[in-house]
């Protein structure tokens, strides 16, 4: 059973997250772990595809096609892994899953909430992406003052209840002003 590490930043964006990131996955791999990493980022679009560069920075292409953020860029250098479609979900892709859903009746007429369907979902999606891996770190982008990223906050809360504190770790960067 893989271990996740769990990556949120403070009340500062452009921390440097995605970089912490893949720097502690670059030194479990030389402690010989076997490691991905996965973005989950709280913005609606479901992909950052046609998001504006200027906005959001440059689009990673995966070599399956993906459109996803530039960390996986980062992740993929640094691991010298290939990563996919799985390796970075947004809110909306998210969303798209429990609408599809929905439309098609696998929640049997119940009311669909945030907690369980959304948080069941990026759980899924977390987990989707462990394999045969030994460590999953899972960025989640943005800061944790944003209201998009609660329910990727509430997910990784449950994840630990669920799988115990010897399978999740929580790191949080933030940032420490010097003069």
């Amino acid at each position: 059973m893989a271990k996740f590490v769990f990556v949120t930043g403070g009340v500062m964006s452009s921390l440097g997250k995605g970089l912490a990131a893949a720097s502690l996955g670059c030194l479990l791999q030389a402690r010989g772990y076997k490691v991905t990493i996965q973005k989950l980022d709280p913005y609606l679009n479901v992909d950052p595809g046609t998001m504006s560069p200027y906005q959001h920075g440059e689009v990673f292409v995966t070599d399956d096609g993906a459109e996803t953020d530039l960390d996986l860029g980062h992740y993929e250098r640094f691991l010298g892994v290939p990563m996919g479609r799985g390796n970075n979900f947004t809110t909306g892709r998210i969303y798209q899953r429990v609408i599809r859903k929905e439309r098609r009746g696998d929640y049997l007429g119940s009311t669909v909430q945030v907690i369980p369907h959304v948080t069941d979902a990026i759980k899924d999606a977390i987990e989707s992406v462990a394999g045969d891996f030994d460590l999953v770190i899972v960025e989640i982008g943005g800061t944790v003052g944003d209201i998009e990223s609660l329910p990727f906050l509430e997910a990784i809360r449950q994840m630990r209840i669920d799988m115990g504190r010897d399978h999740t770790l929580f790191v949080h960067l933030t940032l420490v002003p010097f003069i």
